[in-house]
C-alpha cells in the first residue's frame, strides 16, 4: 500500500526498501532510514495535508444539512482538476457523512475546506458511488484525515480494488501526475454491503445505502435519507448531461434497475444525481431512463430490418444534441447498444 509520504520523499524510494525485511534487523542505516520516515509521517500527519491546494466550485444547499458540489459537465481533465461528478455531504449530530471520496486527495482537501467553514463536526462517514476513479480515488485523504468508516457495495469495492493501479494510472495522466500521486490504495479499510446497510449518524436519523442492480456500473451504491428527503443515485441517474457507456455498462440491466429505483423513492424526494444539478424524479427518468428505453427500441428497429452496426451509428439523435458530451457520446451510445443487443463483446475499457 503506497502511503501519501512515498510521494513527498520521492528518490528515497529506492533506499526504502532497505527497510524490509532481514535488512531492517541487521543493517543499522535501514533502522535508522525506517525510523526518519515514521517520524516523518508523524510530523506529515500532524501538519495535515501538504500536498497541492486547489479551488472548486461552492457546495450548494439541497435542503437542511445537505451540500453538493457540482462537478463539470465534461470530461475529467486538468482545467476541472478530475471533478467530473457530484461531491456531497450532509450534517448530523454525530459528525458529516461525505458521498464520494473524489477524484484525488486535492479535491477531497478542498471540499474538506468547505465542510469546515459550515460546522465545525468531523467528517465520520465516506461512502463512494461505484468504482470508478472519480469516486474513489481521493478516499486516502480521508483516510489521513483520521476517517475510519468508508462504505462501499461489494461489486463495485472488488472492482476498485481489482483495478486500482490502472484506474489510477489513467487519472494520473488525463488530470494531472500532481494532483493524483498523492492518492493510495486504502480498501482494506472498506466496510462492504450487498443489497442494504443503514448507518445511525445520531440523533434518531440514519443514512440508509442500497445496491438497486447493475447499472453505468456493476455494483453501485445509492444514499438515502428519508428524514432529509433526499436521494443520491450516483452514476445510475444523469440531469442534463448525456450518458457515457463503457464496456462494463449492462444497459438493460440499467433500465430494470432504474425501474427499482424509481419504485422504491417517495413521491417528492429530492434527487441529488451523479451528473448535474439536484432536481426531481420526472427530470432524471426524462434524461436516463427514457433517453435508454427510446435508444433500445430505436436500436432494437434497426437490427430487426437486418441493419448494420454503421447504420446504428447514424441514428439521428439530434433531439439530445443539446445535452453535455453529446458530440463525444452519441454515436459510441449507439454502436454500445448495438452490440450488447446483439450479444456482441464490446470491448475492454477501466475508467
Amino acid at each position: 500500500m503506497m502511503k501519501r509520504r512515498d510521494f513527498i520523499l520521492g528518490g528515497l524510494g529506492g533506499m526504502a526498501a532497505l527497510t524490509a525485511g532481514q535488512a531492517v534487523a541487521q543493517d543499522p542505516l535501514a533502522r535508522a532510514l525506517q525510523h526518519y520516515m515514521q517520524e516523518l509521517e508523524r510530523a506529515e500527519r500532524q501538519a495535515g495535508y501538504l500536498g497541492p491546494r486547489i479551488t472548486i466550485p461552492q457546495a450548494q444547499k439541497v435542503t437542511d444539512g445537505v451540500y453538493t458540489v457540482v462537478g463539470s459537465m465534461i470530461w475529467h481533465n486538468p482545467s476541472n482538476y478530475g471533478l467530473n461528478n457530484n461531491l456531497s455531504f450532509m450534517i448530523f449530530e454525530n459528525g458529516v457523512f461525505v458521498f464520494n471520496g473524489s477524484a484525488n486527495p486535492a479535491l477531497s482537501q478542498a471540499l474538506h475546506r468547505q465542510i469546515q467553514q459550515i460546522t465545525d463536526k468531523p467528517v465520520r462517514w465516506v461512502a463512494v458511488e461505484n468504482h470508478q476513479g472519480h469516486a474513489h480515488l481521493g478516499s486516502s485523504y480521508w483516510y489521513d484525515m483520521g476517517v475510519r468508516n468508508f462504505y462501499s457495495q461489494r461489486q463495485a469495492h472488488a472492482d476498485f480494488h481489482a483495478s486500482w493501479d490502472i484506474i489510477k494510472d489513467r487519472w494520473s495522466r488525463a488530470v494531472g501526475h500532481q494532483l493524483t500521486a498523492p492518492a493510495y490504495d486504502i480498501s482494506d479499510e472498506f466496510t462492504v454491503f450487498d443489497e442494504r446497510m443503514d448507518i445511525d449518524v445520531g440523533g434518531g436519523e440514519v443514512v440508509q445505502m442500497h445496491y438497486f442492480g447493475k447499472g453505468h456500473t456493476p455494483g453501485s451504491t445509492t444514499l438515502y435519507v428519508p428524514s432529509r428527503n433526499v436521494i443520491f443515485p450516483g452514476d445510475n441517474a444523469y440531469e442534463s448531461r448525456m450518458l457515457a457507456l463503457f464496456n462494463y455498462t449492462d444497459t438493460q440491466a440499467w433500465v430494470k434497475t432504474f425501474e427499482r429505483f424509481m419504485e422504491f423513492t417517495p413521491e417528492g424526494t429530492i434527487i441529488v444525481p451523479g451528473h448535474g444539478v439536484p432536481t426531481d424524479m420526472a427530470t432524471v427518468k426524462r434524461d436516463t431512463y427514457d433517453y435508454l428505453k427510446w435508444m433500445h427500441r430505436e436500436i432494437q428497429a434497426i437490427i430487426d430490418a437486418g441493419g448494420s452496426l454503421r447504420e446504428a451509428e447514424n441514428l439521428d439523435q439530434s433531439q439530445f444534441s443539446h445535452r453535455e458530451v453529446y458530440a463525444q457520446t452519441f454515436a459510441g451510445n449507439a454502436r454500445h447498444i448495438y452490440r450488447e443487443l446483439k450479444g456482441l463483446d464490446l470491448g475492454d475499457a477501466v475508467d
